[in-house]
């Protein structure tokens, strides 16, 4: 394991307890050629400062709780190369999200707006266990098997300038996901979506910057997802026009 010399992790730092308002702080690490950017974090964590908080689990792009701003760009530590930055990396939370403590942010909000779609599959009436499960078609499943490969990692939030602006925005995530059950050919709850996608802070909010899908590690594209769920929200609401909820003319 080849040695890349030493850098400097410029680390924000922020106890409730004692400060005010974050701080940064700096450690000098003698990292490794192969090293991604949680590995420095866990150096510093091991080896020189172990009060430093930031959440990670799985290293391996899979959980998504590594998130965080790497010299102002967000994105998942355990794939991020150290070696693609200079002599000084900084290290920031996730923009657009309250600050717990040091690189910990608060997920509340977040998930708040991913359970306001409901992702789940709704259906009017459930089949009875001796008819068998709902069947669907490997095309069925290509159309929406894109935007089900969200990790809630939150990049995109952090990115996006609507949820910097708007608090009652949905956010990208959250509408991807929800595009999701609506493509999904299982789902009968579509119209109860749209109606959410239609409320203030819906996909009407978004002035597709594109910066979501830029940021995303799955290549979910949540940009897409979102003006197709517009283009939906708008048939559907033209659709109550004429047929009544229900489906009866």
């Amino acid at each position: 394991m080849g040695s890349n010399g030493k850098k400097t992790i410029v680390v924000t730092r922020f106890d409730p307890d004692r400060d005010e308002v974050p701080r940064t702080q700096s450690y000098e690490v003698p990292v490794q050629s192969d090293w991604q950017v949680l590995d420095a974090l866990n150096f510093i964590k091991d080896e020189i400062d172990p009060s430093l908080s930031y959440r990670w689990s799985c290293r391996m792009a899979v959980c998504g709780s590594c998130g965080m701003m790497v010299n102002g760009e967000a994105k998942l530590s355990c794939k991020d190369p150290l070696s693609k930055y200079g002599d000084t990396v900084e290290v920031t939370p996730l923009a657009n999200f309250p600050v717990i403590r040091d690189l910990v942010v608060e997920t509340e909000g977040f998930l708040e707006r991913v359970q306001r779609v409901k992702p789940w599959i709704i259906r009017a009436k459930e089949k009875a266990v001796e008819e068998g499960p709902v069947r669907q078609s490997p095309r069925e499943l290509a159309d929406f098997s894109q935007f089900s490969m969200c990790i809630n990692c939150m990049l995109c939030y952090s990115a996006c300038p609507v949820v910097g602006n708007e608090p009652h925005f949905l956010g990208p995530a959250a509408i991807a996901l929800g595009h999701r059950y609506n493509l999904d050919s299982r789902d009968e709850g579509a119209d109860e979506r749209y109606q959410i996608f239609r409320e203030e802070g819906g996909v009407y909010a978004c002035t597709y910057a594109n910066e979501c899908s830029e940021v995303c590690p799955k290549n979910v594209d949540p940009a897409a997802a979102v003006n197709q769920a517009k283009v939906g929200a708008v048939l559907d609401w033209a659709k109550g026009l004429i047929l009544p909820r229900g489906g009866e003319g």
